[in-house]
């Protein structure tokens, strides 16, 4: 598993710039089903996060289940059609939105909204 650069100076959190490049990778087939992850030592050590940060990585991947923790045996990814179910929310919103006649613009809004929380 390759990630890119963790930019400690960027708007977003380290530990998201982390989980999102690992759900993007499993989405994208990059990291099939059934694939070991590196351990959290190792991964940390890689991109120079602390070991906390990467362990809640893999918790946070862990509860929208993408990847599953077998103990000592290590973390593996468990599903890669998670990008094709997201790909049907979106579809599903974007019909919603036209049917309510919603414009692109408008109906990204609200979705950079829900993104804030």
């Amino acid at each position: 598993m390759q990630l890119d650069p963790i930019h400690h100076d960027a708007d977003v959190p380290p530990f998201e710039q982390a989980r999102s490049q690992i759900a993007g990778q499993i989405a994208a087939g990059v990291l099939p089903s059934g694939t070991r992850l590196p351990t959290v030592r190792a991964l940390a050590a890689e991109v120079g996060l602390a070991v906390n940060t990467v362990a809640r990585v893999y918790k946070e991947l862990e509860a929208d289940g993408l990847v599953v923790t077998e103990g000592r045996r290590g973390t593996f990814v468990t599903s890669t059609n998670a990008g094709a179910a997201v790909s049907d929310a979106a579809a599903s919103y974007a019909a919603a939105c036209r049917r309510q006649g919603l414009t692109l613009p408008e109906s990204v809004r609200l979705v950079e909204a829900a993104w804030q929380g």
